[in-house]
């Protein structure tokens, strides 16, 4: 999966923002057609400790708005789920996302 905020970034840079409150999210968005519902992940995205990760999030949040309701009966339902998760940050993944790049690190 892609992280998007990264580039040019070295291990130990991703480390010391991590540690100084930097985190990994993934955010959520809902597309409804009527009687289908999809209700997805983005890309991972790093947010540097300065950063809001709800306006990061806010392309998906409107997507979510726009196209979530419209599914019966779960449009509305993965819609303000999705809305709830990205208003709130994103659902974070940094101890995944850390673990991973300590490993690659140690091969």
């Amino acid at each position: 999966m892609k992280i998007n905020g990264i580039e040019g970034m070295t291990v130990s840079y991703i480390q010391s923002e991590v540690a100084r409150g930097g985190k990994f999210v993934i955010f959520q968005y809902c597309i409804s057609l009527l009687v289908i519902t999809f209700r997805r992940g983005s890309n991972i995205y790093f947010i540097k400790p300065d950063e809001n990760a709800a306006m990061t999030g806010l392309g998906f949040t409107l997507l979510s708005l726009v196209l979530g309701w419209w599914g019966i009966p779960w449009g509305p339902i993965y819609t303000i789920g999705s809305v709830y998760t990205n208003l709130t940050g994103g659902k974070d993944v940094t101890a995944e996302v850390m673990a991973s790049i300590n490993l690659a690190r140690q091969s």
